[in-house]
């Protein structure tokens, strides 16, 4: 029988003690939730219980502390290699204060990485460190501010990588990071694998990655300032960097964010687009959102109502008086099958730009059509989605992400867009995996292309998250426009599916996207494996 060692019995002692620290501050600050989801979990709808604890769990302080405890109890491999080089350059003219460098120093030292001090008497400037390194080694750098460090083990797990992808491989490779302060490790960002649309308006690279650079380039950058985010942002852009799911830096601070996101350059020759709008009933719903398509700031747009089966003699009436010169009313009888209707449209549209659009959307400015329309026209873009809020204010949709639930979830529900959320990612233009098709946007060649929308697997649920992963498998990458924000009245004209038939319906499309996908499996690579699956708000995996 083994015994364990002293300090192990203490990490317990204090794993079990962050546990329960973290609970209670869940239950504090939010003590309704906190009991509503310990009720579910007792009544074993622990799925839901999770969804709700995870994010109520992740905004404890001390829920990163526990993370870090039990990553310090697994441990990272350790390597006394020294092949290929590692040369840290540590900018001390960045930062005059020059706080806590004997720690910047310790931590390469530890990691067998040779540091050099540009700004120092001996190396004034970056062309004078440059002239200090043998390049005939094919040196990795690694860009420092003063008062950073590097994580035990992170050269190891960098040298490992290198290995592996070779001398053909990227040439950036990049890390997840923390903030310290006060010995204090906090705000972990664990970073999407590479996703250049987010890198336009948040690097979230520079200070934390490698960059096999070469003399040239180096001092190509000699006169700049900013030369470290220069230089990341030229390697990043000549190919795809490598991301290292694991924590490997402690910073003291992170680049600014570009806040809010520049205003897009609409296009300026915008096709023909055909906005599809399924509807049955709820004229109040569909006139609101007919007049908003109406008012939209498009040279030239098709509407298509596909009505399925309305028997309400408003609704009825509305769609007749509708000016045959603007708008189309196709009649589609039967079962409600979103991807039958919208694929039936499709067949009859003339647009080169598809505009899949629910009939309980509220639109309030003008520009969110030809927004979604320059993005969507781009070659390397597939389904693009906005941002959508409830009447509330809230988050609805800011992007799918797949593995969320074992299925696939909206990033960042619920939250109010003013906050930060998730370092901002609300806010910014990003590539996703998936966006919601209540308002998608695609053009329609690659719809085609794809076979158009799932009718038999998902006639209802997840037919919009099964278009986006096609798209994106033939090179066509769904994204995510927060620059177009409209109201979403979700689920208003359809209802919930809480009744026993529509409940085995939404079973068999769950199982459906779980085996064609292994969303019950896969991690997405804009999100993380350290990233709760049970939680839309990006929480902390307890």
């Amino acid at each position: 029988m083994s015994v364990s060692s002293p300090g192990h019995f203490f990490q317990r002692i204090a794993d079990a003690w962050l546990t329960a620290s973290v609970h209670f501050d869940a239950l504090r600050a939010h003590p309704r939730a906190y009991l509503t989801a310990a009720r579910w979990w007792i009544k074993r709808r622990r799925v839901r219980a999770r969804g709700q604890l995870a994010p109520l769990l992740s905004q404890s302080p001390r829920a990163y502390m526990l993370w870090a405890l039990r990553q310090e109890r697994a441990g990272r491999p350790q390597s006394s290699e020294a092949s290929p080089p590692v040369i840290a350059l540590v900018d001390l003219r960045a930062d005059h204060q020059r706080l806590d460098l004997a720690t910047t120093f310790a931590s390469l030292a530890a990691e067998g990485v040779e540091a050099l001090a540009i700004g120092s008497p001996q190396m004034p400037t970056l062309a004078d460190a440059a002239a200090q390194i043998d390049w005939s080694q094919e040196p990795w750098l690694l860009p420092l501010a003063p008062g950073d460090r590097i994580a035990p083990g992170a050269a190891a797990t960098y040298r490992a990588a290198m290995a592996e992808q070779g001398g053909d491989g990227p040439r950036l490779l990049y890390g997840d990071d923390d903030l310290v302060s006060a010995r204090r490790r906090h705000t972990p960002y664990f970073k999407p694998d590479w996703n250049s649309e987010l890198f336009a308006h948040a690097d979230y690279l520079t200070g934390a990655c490698l960059l096999r650079a070469n003399r040239a380039d180096m001092e190509a950058m000699a006169d700049h300032p900013d030369w470290a985010a220069r230089l990341t942002a030229k390697l990043a852009g000549e190919g795809t960097p490598l991301h290292l799911r694991e924590m490997l830096h402690h910073r003291r601070r992170r680049p600014a964010l570009c806040l809010p996101a520049a205003p897009i350059h609409l296009a300026s020759d915008l096709p023909m687009v055909s906005v599809i709008v399924p509807t049955r009933n709820r004229v109040d719903l569909l006139r609101t959102c007919l007049e908003g398509v109406a008012e939209a700031d498009y040279p030239d747009v098709e509407i298509i109502v596909v009505d399925n089966d309305s028997d309400d003699s408003e609704t009825l009436a509305y769609l007749a008086a509708l000016d045959p010169a603007r708008h189309r009313v196709l009649r589609h009888h039967g079962p409600f099958n979103y991807s039958a209707i919208n694929n039936r449209a499709v067949a009859a549209a003339r647009g080169r730009l598809l505009c899949l659009l629910n009939n309980d959307i509220e639109m309030v400015e003008p520009r969110w059509l030809a927004t979604l329309a320059t993005q969507a026209l781009r070659p390397e873009v597939g389904a693009v989605g906005a941002r959508l809020l409830y009447p509330d204010g809230r988050i609805q949709h800011a992007g799918v992400v797949i593995g969320v639930g074992n299925a696939a979830g909206h990033a960042h529900r619920f939250l109010d867009p003013r906050e930060e959320g998730y370092f901002h990612r609300h806010s910014l233009p990003q590539f996703v995996s998936a966006v919601t098709a209540a308002c998608l946007l695609v053009e329609r060649h690659k719809f085609l292309a794809v076979g158009g929308l799932d009718e038999t697997n998902f006639p209802v649920a997840f037919n919009d998250v099964d278009l986006c992963l096609r798209l994106n498998q033939r090179g066509w990458q769904s994204l995510y426009e927060p620059r177009a924000t409209l109201i979403h009245h979700e689920s208003v004209s359809r209802g919930l599916d809480q009744d026993p038939v529509g409940a085995a319906r939404f079973a068999g499309e769950l199982a459906a996207l779980q085996r064609l996908w292994r969303t019950d499996e896969i991690y997405d690579p804009y999100h993380h494996p350290q990233l709760s699956r049970a939680s839309e708000r990006f929480a902390v995996a307890l």
